[in-house]
Protein backbone atom coordinates (compact mmCIF):
# COMPACT_ATOMS: atom_id res chain seq x y z
CA UNK A 1 0.00 0.00 0.00
CA UNK A 2 3.14 2.49 0.65
CA UNK A 3 4.90 1.77 -2.04
CA UNK A 4 1.67 1.93 -4.25
CA UNK A 5 1.40 4.93 -2.72
CA UNK A 6 4.55 6.17 -3.11
CA UNK A 7 5.04 5.62 -6.67
CA UNK A 8 1.95 7.24 -7.76
CA UNK A 9 3.18 10.18 -5.83
CA UNK A 10 6.16 9.91 -7.98
CA UNK A 11 3.39 9.63 -11.10
CA UNK A 12 1.75 12.89 -10.49
CA UNK A 13 4.90 14.81 -9.62
CA UNK A 14 6.68 13.27 -13.03
CA UNK A 15 2.82 14.37 -14.84
CA UNK A 16 2.75 17.73 -13.67
CA UNK A 17 7.14 18.94 -14.19
CA UNK A 18 5.81 17.53 -17.90
CA UNK A 19 3.11 19.86 -18.33
CA UNK A 20 5.50 22.64 -17.14
CA UNK A 21 8.22 21.60 -19.85
CA UNK A 22 5.54 21.47 -22.17
CA UNK A 23 3.82 24.65 -20.97
CA UNK A 24 7.45 26.40 -21.06
CA UNK A 25 8.08 25.03 -25.10
CA UNK A 26 5.09 27.07 -25.75
CA UNK A 27 5.62 30.29 -24.28
CA UNK A 28 9.35 30.87 -24.08
CA UNK A 29 10.29 32.98 -26.79
CA UNK A 30 13.64 31.78 -28.13
CA UNK A 31 15.31 28.75 -28.56
CA UNK A 32 17.54 28.83 -26.14
CA UNK A 33 14.95 29.32 -23.30
CA UNK A 34 12.75 26.45 -25.00
CA UNK A 35 16.00 23.74 -24.90
CA UNK A 36 16.20 24.85 -20.95
CA UNK A 37 12.83 23.85 -20.46
CA UNK A 38 13.10 20.93 -22.66
CA UNK A 39 16.13 19.48 -20.84
CA UNK A 40 15.67 20.78 -17.43
CA UNK A 41 11.78 20.05 -16.32
CA UNK A 42 11.27 17.54 -19.00
CA UNK A 43 13.95 15.24 -17.79
CA UNK A 44 12.89 15.56 -14.41
CA UNK A 45 9.61 15.02 -15.34
CA UNK A 46 10.15 11.87 -17.30
CA UNK A 47 12.62 10.25 -14.33
CA UNK A 48 9.83 10.93 -12.49
CA UNK A 49 7.01 8.80 -14.04
CA UNK A 50 9.74 5.96 -15.19
CA UNK A 51 10.71 5.87 -11.58
CA UNK A 52 7.36 5.54 -10.21
CA UNK A 53 6.24 2.69 -12.59
CA UNK A 54 9.42 0.74 -11.81
CA UNK A 55 8.52 1.07 -7.83
CA UNK A 56 5.46 0.15 -8.78
CA UNK A 57 6.08 -3.15 -10.32
CA UNK A 58 8.51 -3.51 -8.03
CA UNK A 59 6.15 -3.30 -4.96
CA UNK A 60 3.63 -4.61 -6.70
CA UNK A 61 5.33 -7.79 -8.44
CA UNK A 62 8.43 -8.13 -6.33
CA UNK A 63 10.23 -7.73 -10.03
CA UNK A 64 13.00 -5.50 -11.08
CA UNK A 65 12.03 -4.00 -14.36
CA UNK A 66 15.66 -3.97 -16.35
CA UNK A 67 13.90 -2.55 -19.01
CA UNK A 68 12.77 0.69 -17.03
CA UNK A 69 15.97 0.85 -15.47
CA UNK A 70 17.55 1.15 -18.45
CA UNK A 71 15.22 3.56 -20.09
CA UNK A 72 15.73 6.02 -16.92
CA UNK A 73 19.72 6.02 -17.35
CA UNK A 74 19.05 6.36 -21.38
CA UNK A 75 17.12 9.61 -20.60
CA UNK A 76 19.19 10.35 -17.74
CA UNK A 77 22.11 10.38 -19.85
CA UNK A 78 21.16 11.53 -23.35
CA UNK A 79 18.43 14.26 -22.61
CA UNK A 80 20.78 16.89 -20.85
CA UNK A 81 23.45 16.11 -23.49
CA UNK A 82 21.43 16.66 -26.58
CA UNK A 83 19.78 19.82 -25.35
CA UNK A 84 23.17 21.28 -24.91
CA UNK A 85 24.15 20.14 -28.40
CA UNK A 86 20.84 21.86 -29.89
CA UNK A 87 21.79 25.03 -27.84
CA UNK A 88 25.13 24.82 -29.29
CA UNK A 89 24.37 24.13 -32.70
CA UNK A 90 21.64 27.12 -32.71
CA UNK A 91 24.90 29.83 -31.44
CA UNK A 92 26.83 28.59 -33.92
CA UNK A 93 24.80 28.84 -36.72
CA UNK A 94 23.64 32.64 -35.75
CA UNK A 95 20.37 32.01 -34.47
CA UNK A 96 19.94 35.15 -32.19
CA UNK A 97 19.11 35.55 -28.76
CA UNK A 98 16.11 37.12 -27.10
CA UNK A 99 15.74 40.67 -27.50
CA UNK A 100 15.69 41.05 -23.91
CA UNK A 101 18.94 38.68 -22.88
CA UNK A 102 20.91 40.30 -20.87
CA UNK A 103 24.17 38.27 -20.70
CA UNK A 104 25.65 36.63 -23.48
CA UNK A 105 28.60 34.52 -22.32
CA UNK A 106 29.93 33.30 -25.41
CA UNK A 107 30.37 36.11 -27.31
CA UNK A 108 33.82 37.02 -25.63
CA UNK A 109 34.54 33.66 -26.79
CA UNK A 110 33.19 33.68 -30.64
CA UNK A 111 35.13 37.20 -31.35
CA UNK A 112 38.26 35.54 -30.22
CA UNK A 113 37.68 32.74 -32.87
CA UNK A 114 36.93 34.99 -35.10
CA UNK A 115 39.94 37.10 -34.38
CA UNK A 116 42.50 33.85 -34.77
CA UNK A 117 41.43 33.16 -38.31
Amino acid sequence: MTGELFSSILVVVGAVFCAISAFGLVRLPDVYLRSHAATKSATFGVLCLLGGGFLYFWFKDGSVSVKLLLAILFVFITSPVAGHLNGRAAYRSGVPLWKDSVQNDLLPLTEESREKR
